[in-house]
């Protein structure tokens, strides 16, 4: 077999593997959107080859549509990931530039305690955060989604791999053109971490957008809730109602079927170039 032949062989295999995960990754997905559209008994028969719907119905998104004020759900959920995101990125860049580039006492140990925090699971923070967010008086709010997301030590440790890949002759530079730490964090460095900053951004987003447990916790009021402790409040004890279920899950992937394709290009350049994966 010549070279050719085989880099031909090669390809077509790696296509056929590509395209056998990409259905195994499509199909969860592609059965939440069939089983919205079902009967009850269509959605709970036993059946294994009962994959279409015999009648279209969309009886269960009219019924959450007007059950669960979706634009409500929607705005809560929109404002968490944005005062995360914008959180995150903003303590995270700072205290990135500070662990990476500057000398001062006490650096390891305070970036051991960080590192420390990345080990502990983050279910062991809930009941501290909680008390904290009471005595505060800021139950049911923006406010007790978004605390929890005001530092972020992954997003600290990133940022200083970062800014560590950076040459010194850079700041060097910078000192002799008259620049002080400020001026030259904000206008040499920050720039050159913006890709880090995105696939930070990226992280925070999903993060923020499927975190569940917090928010059940933290808030009990429907028009405080997200998108995820909404869905969750749905889920019966002995039965639930699988088409609308589905039905208003698949309401709630549009926020981030939107913010895909307004941002795919910084979704794809942040991931590629942190090295990371969702």
């Amino acid at each position: 077999m010549t070279f050719q032949k085989k880099r031909k062989l090669q390809k077509v295999l790696i296509h056929i593997i590509l395209f056998i995960f990409s259905i195994i990754m499509l199909a969860p997905f592609a059965w939440m959107a069939l089983t919205a559209f079902k009967s009850v008994s269509e959605a709970t028969t036993v059946n294994p080859f009962t994959i279409f719907p015999k009648v279209w119905r969309t009886d269960a998104f009219i019924t959450v549509w007007k059950n669960m004020s979706f634009l409500t759900l929607y705005k809560n959920t929109l404002l968490l990931i944005f005062w995360r995101v914008l959180c995150a990125c903003l303590t995270a860049t700072l205290a990135g530039y500070a662990f990476g580039r500057l000398q001062f006492k006490g650096k390891n140990l305070m970036f051991s305690l960080v590192l420390f925090q990345m080990m502990i699971p983050s279910q062991l923070f809930i009941i501290p955060q909680y008390l904290m967010v009471s005595k505060l008086n800021m139950t049911n709010s923006i406010f007790a989604l978004v605390f929890p997301g005001f530092v972020t030590a992954f997003g600290t440790f990133l940022l200083k791999q970062s800014y560590m890949g950076l040459p010194r002759d850079l700041e060097e530079a910078a000192r002799l053109d008259g620049c002080n730490i400020f001026q030259t964090f904000l206008f040499i460095m920050a720039p050159l971490t913006r890709s880090s900053m995105v696939a930070l951004g990226i992280f925070t987003a999903v993060f923020a957008y499927k975190d569940l447990m917090w928010p059940l916790i933290v808030n009990t009021s429907a028009s405080k809730m997200p998108l995820s402790a909404a869905l969750a409040t749905m889920q019966g004890q002995y039965t639930s109602n699988y088409p609308q279920l589905m039905a208003a899950s698949l309401i709630a992937c549009v926020p981030m079927i939107v913010l895909y394709l307004i941002f795919q290009k910084q979704f794809i350049e942040g991931i590629a170039t942190s090295g990371g994966k969702l």
